[in-house]
């Protein structure tokens, strides 16, 4: 085990940290990308700001440790791969992951985003629009 971790960390010390900026951006985008999600739909689950996720996957900025835990936790994504390491197999819960499936449209997770952000009074009233809604198109 030391002398997989040794390699790896020999190979990895050549990498510079833009190399693996941009290497992480890239294995985000495809995880993203893989799970049909938009960039507000991921920085809304990891807790930051659409333009820094954006960043992220442009290569421009490199996430703490904490957001790069979240970021492989909410995207499925394999550590070792996000940081260009070399890994022995797919992690067991990788392997568990479903394929995506097409439940959720963009404009229902947009509408999703911003019902999440609504005080009680706010969800009540939409409620009543929404209860209008649906009789007025039963009729």
């Amino acid at each position: 085990m030391e002398e997989h971790a040794e390699g790896a960390a020999v190979k990895n010390v050549s990498m510079t940290k833009k190399k693996l900026t941009v290497h992480l951006g890239e294995t985000l985008r495809a995880a993203r990308a893989r799970a049909q999600w938009t960039q507000a739909d991921v920085a809304e689950r990891v807790g930051v700001a659409t333009e820094v996720y954006g960043r992220m996957e442009r290569g421009d900025l490199t996430p703490s440790v904490p957001i790069l835990r979240a970021l492989c936790g909410v995207l499925k994504m394999d550590a070792d791969e996000a940081l260009a390491l070399e890994s022995r197999g797919t992690a067991a819960w990788l392997k568990e992951q479903p394929a995506p499936s097409e439940e959720e449209s963009p404009g229902m997770r947009r509408l999703t985003r911003m019902l999440r952000q609504m005080d009680d009074k706010q969800l009540a009233a939409l409620s009543m629009v929404a209860r209008t809604l649906a009789s007025s198109a039963e009729e």
